[in-house]
């Protein structure tokens, strides 16, 4: 241990006691209060499937009630220990130049019954899928990052039949909202908050709205939005609109420069930079601000890309591009989520229980950001010289906390008796299933 200063057991424990103390006030009753603690240790461990049997079986249950019951009826509000989480955030990570970054994720799902679920494109398949999608909002801040928020999308399909909704528990007054809608709510939730940030970064989903990054500009947030390469980019004043791959064929060699937009696994990601100052905006020309289009080029393909972007104040190049980078922090935060604390292996179907559900997760992916930053803060701060190590991340510190804190119980009889009742249950759900078979053999 003493020749790894940045592993520090005692100090994660205090991060996993001190989030799960952050929201413990919104529980009336010690029950669900000490259950939310373990569902939270619980997504921490290292058990393979993240659902409430395998939770209730981690945390000592003889039953996985009081895991279930906690997901659908026990008294507690989700978006209140969400706001309780985002305070807890921002107050390790939170910073003036603090950027905001909005995407979405779906969770492949087999039947028809999950809240918004529908045959719908979900980038985590690549292609159209029946799936639920979720749009979440990531905070990247001094020394880390993580996701503060969360919106389950509602198809059409969904909020024009009230009869699914009602049997989903979505409440009556939730109707059909874009995913660019959903990021816009919450990116007001943060700003009325009162968290610390300066810009917004997104991509072309959300960037060739012209309606969001509106919303952003009358927060007065920077952004740096991708958009399409076909994306009509307003100038001479507005007076033309010129394809952003046009402008970008139509550059000289001297128009490029060579930037990193942050350091990722295998070092400094190195593109070529194009920067247009002169874009005029094509929604508001008396904002007071400053918009122009950012080009990337990769290096080795020459694949481009295009953003779209507005500031309040004279911004440099290096700005834009640092805050282009920050967006693959959403990116790394979903794949932290689903790899380790199980956002996409839920088995809930209703309104309530998907917001409860990830909130916690959120919860868990909190405990793991702030203490891969505390791990490599101690690791500065030590400045022993060159280890031969690479910084902890999040999955070895997952990994450590399962070694030093999370210990599984290896009680026998405790095993048996949840492979007792596993078996049980799925043996009475399997005769259930069949006598509903043959009676609809039966009706026909």
């Amino acid at each position: 241990m003493a020749a790894c200063h940045s592993v520090n057991p005692g100090g994660w424990e205090r991060v996993l006691a001190g989030v799960c103390a952050s929201f413990a006030g919104r529980f009336g009753r010690v029950e669900p209060r000490r259950t939310a603690a373990a569902f939270v240790a619980g997504l921490l461990s290292d058990i393979e499937v993240k659902t409430c049997w395998q939770l209730a079986e981690q945390a000592g249950h003889a039953r996985p009630d009081a895991m279930q019951r906690l997901l659908y009826r026990a008294v507690w509000d989700a978006d209140a220990v969400r706001d309780d989480l985002r305070q807890v955030i921002v107050g390790r990570f939170g910073a003036p130049d603090a950027v905001l970054v909005v995407d979405e994720t779906g969770d492949l799902k087999k039947g028809v019954h999950s809240v918004g679920v529908q045959r719908q494109y979900t980038g985590t398949a690549g292609r159209i899928e029946n799936a639920q999608v979720g749009v979440f909002l990531g905070y990247a801040g001094r020394d880390g990052h993580t996701l503060i928020d969360r919106r389950v999308y509602l198809p059409v399909s969904w909020t024009e039949d009230r009869g699914r909704c009602q049997g989903a528990g979505v409440p009556d007054e939730v109707g059909f909202a874009t995913k660019s809608e959903l990021a816009a709510d919450m990116i007001t939730a943060a700003v009325d908050a009162s968290v610390p940030v300066a810009w917004a970064a997104a991509d072309e989903a959300y960037g060739n709205s012209s309606v969001f990054r509106a919303h952003l500009r009358g927060h007065r947030l920077g952004y740096v939005l991708a958009v399409s390469r076909s994306h009509l980019v307003p100038l001479d004043g507005g007076k033309v609109k010129v394809r952003a791959d046009r402008i970008a064929a139509e550059l000289p060699a001297s128009a490029w420069q060579r930037r990193s937009a942050g350091t990722g696994s295998k070092g400094p990601r190195y593109y070529d930079w194009a920067w247009l100052d002169q874009v005029t905006t094509d929604a508001d020309p008396d904002d007071g601000g400053r918009h122009s289009l950012l080009i990337r080029r990769n290096t080795s393909t020459g694949e481009l890309a295009f953003y779209r972007c507005w500031t309040r104040h004279p911004a440099t190049l290096a700005q834009l591009v640092r805050v282009a980078g920050i967006r693959w922090t959403v990116e790394e935060s979903f794949q932290a989520a689903k790899s380790q604390v199980g956002l996409d292996q839920h088995q809930v179907r209703r309104w309530d229980s998907w917001h409860r559900f990830t909130t916690l997760v959120l919860a868990a992916l909190a405990v793991l950001a702030i203490c891969a930053s505390d791990a490599a803060a101690a690791r500065d701060i030590d400045n022993s010289g060159d280890t031969g190590l690479i910084k902890l991340t999040v999955n070895e510190v997952r990994r450590l906390i399962n070694t030093f804190i999370i210990r599984p119980i290896s009680d026998l009889a405790h095993r048996l008796h949840w492979s007792r009742w596993r078996r049980g249950h799925q043996a009475r759900a399997r005769r259930s299933h069949y006598t509903r078979r043959l009676n609809l053999e039966l009706q026909s």
